[in-house]
């Protein structure tokens, strides 16, 4: 049976560093660009780095912690920019389905269509998508978020209690800032709840492979016009806490 060893990845180096201190007895190799942080959380092993931005990036991190680090699930947490305009900016949402946008090679394929795969989407465990609602529901509704970041910090974002969703994520190699974007792509895909840069391709390349996955987003921004200014100041004062909670969480629940 293969040891446990999860793999934590992140879309930005803040919310890592944060996971980073989390930590026991950390060491750290470096292969690719990438500094891999490797540790105990509650007695279990883990594996900690930053994803870098997109998806041939993130794809090229995964395979390294399944074939060097011989992890045997992923976690990956970040922020993500809302699509369903019933989210608001501090929501939460796991990933059911994981798309990837800007996948077109029609006509010798259906749109979003994988080549070679025969999938449009690639689907998390079910069950550990139920341990994840039951990990991080506690983070909102005891006031958990509160205690990490401060109300007048969660304030100044408009997040009161945040809401936890389970749906659809579209990942595609673009940074979404305009309403005509988000449009297309509701229209194409209408049952995405949110968009970002990385979990299509670590879902893609954890389904090759045969290894469980999670992928968990923050919203940050509403993929609109004001996104570009959002964006950064939500990652500076925000996500990063969020991802360490997430994982506090996730890790106590596993």
């Amino acid at each position: 049976m293969k040891d446990r060893i999860i793999g934590i990845m992140g879309a930005m180096p803040q919310e890592i560093d944060g996971v980073i201190g989390l930590l026991q007895n950390p060491k750290e190799v470096t292969l690719g660009m990438r500094t891999y942080t490797s540790g105990t959380i509650n007695n279990i092993d883990v594996i900690v780095v930053f994803s870098r931005w997109g998806k041939v990036a993130a794809a090229a991190t995964i395979s390294t912690l399944i074939h060097v680090f011989n992890v045997s699930e992923v976690l990956f947490t970040g922020v993500a920019g809302a699509i369903d305009p019933t989210l608001n900016i501090g929501d939460i949402v796991i990933g059911k389905r994981l798309y990837q946008h800007d996948m077109d090679a029609r006509p010798l394929m259906q749109q979003f269509e994988i080549p070679l795969l025969g999938k449009t989407y690639f689907e998390s465990d079910a069950e550990k998508l139920k341990h994840a609602k039951e990990a991080i529901n506690p983070l909102i509704l005891d006031n958990g978020l509160k205690n990490l970041i401060g109300e007048g910090v969660l304030a100044q974002f408009g997040i009161n209690t945040p809401n936890l969703h389970i749906g659809d994520i579209a990942s595609g190699d673009q940074f979404f800032a305009n309403n005509k974007q988000k449009e297309q792509l509701h229209n194409s895909l209408p049952t995405i709840l949110c968009v970002e840069m990385e979990g299509a391709a670590v879902a893609q390349v954890c389904h090759e492979y045969a290894v469980p996955f999670l992928i968990i987003r923050t919203i940050s921004d509403a993929a609109d016009e004001q996104s570009h200014i959002d964006f950064p100041l939500f990652i500076k004062k925000v996500s990063s806490k969020y991802s360490v909670g997430i994982v506090k969480q996730l890790l106590h629940q596993l």
